[in-house]
């Protein structure tokens, strides 16, 4: 594949830059008043519950567009949540160290209730994405605003050395599907966030080697059993793409996305997973029919930014923003193209109807706005750190 040059970003629209405000000033509205980011504020499978993976790309998009105090609150309310999990931490590290690790049900969970509680109902918890990804998160905002990490120093050795112990196991992916395999963008999570966590001054210099050790063997996995004709694979031993992959070539930077590797990923992604700029999730999709997910369309849109296609991630945008409702709010996915219509209504009798807004979903659109040069600033969003406790 021949590398494309990169070429510099055109000037961002006008057309850009009311979204993506709104877009801040909901996630601020919404943010509950310990820090916590809610997944949905009324879906029913999702109210009262904070995503670590979730939360961690909404804060980095809040850190972007200057929003700092919302994005350090979340920080250290995932601080909060590790502390308080110390010594079950710590067992579960020294049961991987004895070479008798604990049975998956015993690992860290992926949401918690705004209080930092495990909920009631059964989910599909474990999931190791979300603690590189608040990792990463955390560092991106260190080196983007120069902040102090000290206060959330324990909960991020506590994270590393879970996640050196730990990302050599299969778990759910980011759809919390799959269990029974090591997932590609799960271990860019992983390496993104170990990175980070290596270079912003807070670990002993025997994590910091331990932290870059694992990185190094996560990315020799990714390289040796995580690609296939060319391209990222959905997980080890796969032969299809994931949306989620856009992540790993884009805004975590574990593939950089000018590279072979990366343009080749970028484009079975838009290639097998975009509709009219549209990203559905996987070709097997089933949730809610398997629609187009704007969240998806914008790290799609941040990857092509980065390999230089400034008006592919334009367009990418436009099409995220156009899916909003009347008052301004972003779904999960829509039904513009769907892959399993008859698969939509059961999950409608289930749930609800699609979780409508997703936090989410606004803060990629964010995100994308600020890689394209939209200039948000700090207060971009109505009454910053307001917290209202939803």
């Amino acid at each position: 594949m021949t590398l494309q040059a990169a070429t510099p970003p055109s000037t961002p629209r006008v057309d850009f830059i009311e979204p993506a405000r709104l877009g801040v000033q909901l996630i601020e509205h919404l943010q509950d008043a310990d820090g916590a980011y809610p997944a949905s504020p009324s879906f029913s499978a999702y109210a009262g519950y904070s995503w670590f993976r979730d939360g961690a790309f909404i804060a980095d998009a809040m850190s972007a567009a200057g929003s700092t105090d919302s994005a350090e609150r979340f920080f250290s309310w995932c601080a909060a949540v590790l502390e308080a999990r110390e010594a079950r931490i710590e067992a579960i590290i020294a049961a991987a160290r004895a070479g008798a690790p604990v049975a998956d049900h015993e690992m860290l969970g992926t949401r918690f209730t705004f209080a930092g509680e495990e909920g009631s109902d059964d989910w599909w918890d474990f999931q190791l994405d979300g603690y590189g990804t608040w990792l990463w998160a955390a560092g991106q905002h260190v080196r983007r605003h120069g902040g102090d990490p000290t206060p959330w120093r324990r909960a991020i050795e506590l994270t590393v050395d879970y996640l050196i112990a730990s990302w050599e196991r299969p778990c759910f992916d980011w759809w919390e599907e799959h269990a029974e395999h090591v997932h590609v963008s799960t271990l860019g999570c992983i390496a993104a966030g170990l990175r980070e966590a290596a270079s912003i001054g807070v670990l002993d210099a025997e994590r910091i080697e331990l932290a870059r050790s694992a990185e190094a063997a996560i990315l020799e996995r990714i390289h040796r059993d995580g690609v296939v004709d060319g391209h990222l694979s959905k997980w080890i031993g796969s032969r299809e793409v994931d949306a989620s992959l856009a992540a790993v070539v884009g805004l975590l930077d574990v593939v950089p996305a000018t590279s072979e590797l990366g343009l080749a990923t970028i484009a079975a992604v838009r290639g097998e997973l975009a509709v009219d700029d549209g990203v559905h999730r996987y070709l097997a999709d089933t949730f809610y029919g398997g629609g187009q997910w704007p969240l998806l369309s914008c790290f799609l849109g941040i990857a092509e930014s980065r390999a230089g296609n400034t008006a592919a991630a334009e367009a990418l945008f436009s099409w995220a923003a156009s899916t909003a409702t009347e008052s301004g709010d972003l779904p999960e996915q829509v039904r513009t193209h769907v892959l399993a219509p008859d698969r939509f209504d059961e999950w409608v009798e289930r749930w609800g109807t699609v979780a409508t807004p997703l936090l989410w979903s606004h803060a990629m659109l964010v995100r994308l706005a600020v890689e394209l040069g939209v200039e948000l600033g700090a207060g971009a969003g109505a009454g910053a750190g307001a917290g209202a406790g939803r």
